[in-house]
């Protein structure tokens, strides 16, 4: 028998890396899938007096002029900083242009906002980016830019989105699959494939252009480090392989060698202003577009003879590539000087146990119990969530400013009203998980909370790192508010943080208290900003504004209302008691090793209190939340004088008042002593005030549960939900009623409002028209309503049943209720008849194991059928699948005694 002394400390190669790896600093984090996929169109590129990103920096203009912020590529890496960056090129010799970078539509371009254009596919990827392959699919005749724009301006929101597809130029797989793996020897030794296979009827010829280029830094008057790269191939030894050497004043030296007979091609990362400002000079004679003006247009004097320069490729010629055949090319990034074992044995034996150690490290994540199938789309989430992964750089103080040469910012920028003008202390440098690489490659706060839940089950540490980043100096608002996105960082988003806190912190064991501290210290003045903020009649009745669901109500929730009105909003209210009720969790867990935590315990406690108190009985205006009539919660539109107006309309407005769920634990009573006194006294003097807190005895055990709705309210709400005529679909919980199908009219102080079921895509251009509220199914609700009604469940028992579907006559617990949510989520990527719902009609419905093999995490999904709609890699939250599809992760012991 093996001494225990003997056993690994880690379950796997790959987990010994992490605990290796705790932060951002870490060797084996260096580098990583951080380059972004879109950097063209942000708000960080934009220089323009209107602050129209998208025309300001439009897709035409990033071949030919240096970005200002960050870099973009196809399936690329690039070191924590940002420094050095490697990607694949490509041309099919038909395209205008190399293949550089994922085209897609303009928000003013698509019909339905924004959309990319292209299909890639992260395969997999382990989270210290030491094992990462990366799909990219690449039509073999000309790409149709200009004919995606036809098509796409011809079509109204009331039509289906164009796709590639659509166009034809995919008929008979006549397209060549790239491959890109990356496999890690070492922290700063990356070992790289590139296998390109044709799967067209015939051969077919391909140039794969790899480049290792230089951030633009020297630009903008504010660095002056030394940064170059080199032709050294005269110094490699053997003779079959190219090498370019890369220098930088911060990160040191790079080589990077290529197997095989390739071209050495060098420009600079520098704007080719003649061509598009009509400038009479360039400040290098070899500008960005230089490499593709070369291969694709024969022009020898767009590069670098002296073989010098910022920006570099390695130009491989694939000719004639039979059908079904794969050619390979290999690469490899290194600090070493490459030798005779650069390409030798020892290459192959990196990729083999990377990939080894990637298939166990997820035998051990996912676990034994799953389907094959069920294993595949799991594992594919991590992969999407772990590639998109992005250096995030953008100080709002320099960008608004501009820089003393080079980049030089309107003067509007610096107005009251400009946009991003109250967060000029906001300054970020950070690796940051992005919701899509191309729709998003920007965060959103709180989609980011939810994506820290799949990844503390691959990558606490990272999980971690993330919700701490937002509270941090630089980030936070001083007064309090956690930054939305750039596009507006003051808006306001669901407080979903202190909930993805703790889930963290069960996920990772529950023992990193001193994670829990930092984070909570902070997120007491965001819960504090909230009060002051948001509560404006100081009712305990929240006027939230955007809130993150974006359409969902009769008109525009971010814009002003009439002078002396208010939005008393149900899903603000809601959203603060569940707020709430976080804040007082992490507050006992913290209080349970240290007493002087119990009063802020006590504090959040009798604040959940009141504002159950306000949504119980009557808010600022008279008129509860509640409609007893209905049996349903609505927003009330309060005017300055007058009754209160309800808008009746059942959407997820109305369901979220069941978030406001949390269990007490058993170990409260003897444990926090001083709190269960408080308890006591409120249900001796105030039992009017403590109808939310429930409590029974449940064979010798005790359970509390604090709710928002009584079990009452509870089942005629739940009654609506799993109406299969109103909210439950087959794939989880609709955000709007179906039953506005011929849609509803309301008039309100003069004003007809409407709304309309809409399962789909949105037919309406509030908030960019790229995202729809009014009947889809969307991820984060739906994973949040489960989770509390596995509270509810847990505290009933089977003493409390409902019928699903209602009206069907079959009874189930509210655990069982949470099951059918999470159930119809992961049905969504579970092939059934032909194909997965999630891929609806398009062509990854195929029975083509090319298309089958490759499930799509988008953004929302059809209310009615499971089609996927909106970004088409959001694993971002749509990652959350695969902790639907883990084990469940074991609540804490109880303490003996």
């Amino acid at each position: 028998m093996t001494d225990a002394a003997d056993q690994p400390a880690h379950p796997t190669v790959e987990h010994s890396r992490l605990a290796e790896s705790p932060g951002a600093q870490s060797a084996w984090r260096t580098w990583g899938p951080y380059l972004a996929g879109r950097q063209w169109g942000t708000v960080r590129e934009d220089y323009s007096e209107d602050g129209n990103a998208w025309e300001s920096f439009p897709f035409d203009h990033a071949r030919s002029r240096a970005y200002r912020w960050g870099e973009d590529g196809l399936g690329g890496i690039c070191d924590r900083f940002g420094f050095l960056n490697f990607s694949v090129a490509l041309w099919n010799r038909r395209d205008p242009i190399l293949k550089e970078r994922l085209f897609g539509l303009t928000n003013g371009e698509g019909n339905h906002g924004e959309d990319a254009k292209e299909y890639w596919w992260a395969l997999d990827g382990t989270p210290t980016h030491s094992w990462m392959t990366w799909l990219y699919r690449y039509p073999q005749a000309e790409y149709p830019y200009e004919g995606l724009r036809e098509a796409s301006r011809a079509r109204t929101r009331m039509d289906r989105e164009f796709e590639l597809a659509d166009t034809g130029v995919l008929d008979e797989n006549r397209f060549f699959d790239v491959v890109v793996t990356y496999a890690k020897a070492s922290p700063d030794d990356v070992c790289i494939v590139v296998d390109v296979t044709n799967h067209g009827p015939e051969a077919a010829s391909v140039d794969v252009v790899p480049h290792l280029w230089l951030r633009n830094t020297w630009s903008w008057g504010r660095d002056d480090r030394t940064a170059s790269i080199v032709d050294v191939t005269a110094d490699a030894l053997p003779g079959d392989m190219a090498v370019v050497r890369a220098e930088h004043g911060f990160l040191g030296r790079y080589h990077l060698a290529a197997q095989g007979d390739a071209r050495v091609l060098f420009c600079d990362n520098e704007t080719n202003a003649v061509e598009l400002f009509g400038a009479a000079e360039n400040l290098s004679a070899w500008t960005k577009d230089g490499i593709g003006r070369r291969i694709v247009e024969g022009d020898e004097s767009a590069v670098n003879p002296d073989g010098t320069g910022t920006k570099s490729a390695f130009w491989y010629s694939l000719d004639d590539v039979a059908p079904g055949e794969t050619r390979s090319i290999r690469l490899r990034l290194s600090t070493a000087v490459p030798d005779s074992f650069t390409f030798g044995p020892g290459f192959d034996a990196v990729l083999a146990d990377r990939r080894y150690e990637a298939d166990q490290f997820y035998d051990h994540v996912i676990g034994p119990d799953l389907s094959a199938a069920d294993r595949h789309v799991a594992r594919r989430a991590y992969a999407g969530l772990l590639w998109c992964k992005q250096l995030y750089r953008y100080d709002v103080r320099e960008w608004a400013q501009g820089d003393p040469v080079g980049a030089s910012a309107p003067q509007s920028r610096l107005d009251a009203t400009a946009r991003n003008h109250a967060w000029s202390h906001f300054s970020l440098a950070d690796v940051v998980s992005m919701p899509d690489e191309w729709e998003y490659p920007w965060f959103a706060a709180w989609d980011l909370a939810f994506h820290t839940i799949p990844l503390a089950h691959v990558d606490p540490d990272f999980a971690k790192e993330q919700l701490v980043l937002m509270c941090r100096e630089w980030a936070m608002h001083p007064n309090g508010q956690l930054p939305a996105y750039e596009w507006e960082f003051g808006d306001v988003n669901p407080p979903v943080h202190a909930w993805a806190v703790w889930q963290v912190y069960r996920i990772d064991g529950h023992r990193d208290r001193e994670f829990l501290v930092r984070v909570f210290t902070k997120l007491l003045l965001n819960f504090s900003w909230w009060v002051n903020r948001k509560d404006a009649g100081g009712s305990n009745i929240f006027e939230g504004g955007f809130l993150g669901m974006d359409n969902i109500g009769m008109f525009n929730r971010s814009e002003p209302l009439p002078p002396g009105f208010r939005l008393e909003q149900s899903d603000a209210t809601s959203w603060m008691a569940f707020y709430c009720q976080q804040m007082f969790k992490i507050a006992i867990e913290l209080a349970r090793h240290d007493s002087a935590w119990d009063d802020v315990a006590t504090k959040f406690f009798a604040h959940f209190l009141s504002i159950a108190e306000a949504v119980g009985s009557f808010g600022s205006a008279q008129m509860s939340l509640w409609h007893e009539e209905d049996g349903f919660f609505y927003d009330v539109l309060a005017p300055p004088h007058g009754d209160a107006v309800p808008l009746r309309v059942r959407s997820m407005v109305g369901l979220l008042p069941i978030l406001g769920a949390t269990e007490i634990p058993s170990w409260v009573p003897k444990e926090c002593p001083d709190l269960t006194s408080r308890l006591r006294w409120l249900q001796h003097r105030r039992p009017d005030l403590v109808s939310p807190m429930m409590s029974r005895n449940d064979n010798g055990t005790w359970r509390m549960l604090l709710a928002l709705v009584d079990p009452d309210r509870l089942r005629r709400i739940l009654e609506r939900m799993f109406d299969s005529d109103e909210f439950l679909s087959s794939f989880g919980i609709r955000s709007l009623s179906a039953s506005y199908r011929d849609g509803v009219t309301m008039e309100v102080e003069g004003r007809s409002l409407s709304i309309e079921y809409e399962p789909g895509e949105s037919r309406t251009s509030m908030f960019g028209g790229n995202s729809n509220w009014r009947g889809p199914v969307w991820f984060p609700v739906n994973v949040l309503l489960a989770d509390k009604l596995r509270a509810y469940g847990r505290y009933f028992g089977d003493t409390f049943t409902i019928e699903i579907p209602t009206g069907s006559g079959v009874q189930h617990t509210l655990v069982e209720a949470a099951e059918i949510i999470e159930n119809g989520l992961a049905d969504l990527f579970r092939v059934r008849g032909s194909g997965r719902p999630s891929d609806g009609d398009r062509i990854e419905s195929s029975d083509d194991p090319l298309w089958s093999e490759h499930p799509t995490f988008s953004e929302y999904f059809d209310g009615d059928t499971g089609e996927g709609l909106g970004a088409s890699h959001q694993t971002g939250w749509t990652a959350l699948v695969a902790h639907l599809l883990n084990p469940r992760v074991p609540q804490p012991p109880t303490p003996p005694g």
